[in-house]
């Protein structure tokens, strides 16, 4: 009867043994893919900021996507919105109309908000608003359109959660 034990004993310790070294390989793979990631956004924002140089037309060129095939790239006219753009840093002047339709819709529910003077509109507010389901993945995809917009000057999160129109980024019309 002990044998028995032992012998189902040593199987679970060598199924656990076997889970702790696929975790501390998935781990490693994680980081692995982290750091190529950083690798690649940098030479993602190196390629911009040479093409912002080069660029023939004063180097308006931050709403464009990098892409790996040129015949990936988009056909769109510069000022037009794009459907996987990345938002570009915001500045004086800057039109809603660089950013993707996603990110000028949460501008004009902020910029309403502001108008309305009701403060800040958190994600799930945001989804309701827009008529997507309250579910978290939907909330975190709203979530992270909305923070590309706080990282690049566009809107503000005074406080964890909750997002607001960035001071001076006026609305299409030069409106907040």
């Amino acid at each position: 009867m002990r044998s028995c034990c032992l012998s189902g004993r040593d199987r679970r310790l060598a199924a656990r043994r076997r889970v702790d070294e696929l975790r501390e390989e998935a781990d490693r793979i994680q980081a692995a893919l982290a750091a190529a990631e950083q690798e690649w956004q940098e030479w993602a924002i190196a390629r911009r900021r040479v093409d912002a140089v080069l660029a023939p037309d004063g180097g308006i060129t931050a709403d464009t996507e990098i892409t790996d095939h040129p015949q990936d790239a988009p056909s769109a006219p510069r000022d037009a919105a794009k459907p996987k753009s990345q938002v570009p840093v915001w500045r004086e002047g800057l039109a809603w109309s660089v950013l993707s339709v996603d990110h000028q819709r949460i501008l004009q529910a902020l910029a309403d908000r502001v108008r309305l003077g009701q403060g800040p509109l958190t994600r799930q507010e945001t989804a309701a608003q827009f008529g997507m389901d309250v579910v978290p993945a939907r909330v975190a995809a709203l979530r992270s359109k909305a923070k590309g917009l706080v990282a690049r000057g566009w809107s503000a999160e005074p406080a964890s959660g909750p997002f607001t129109l960035a001071q001076g980024a006026a609305g299409p019309g030069g409106e907040p």
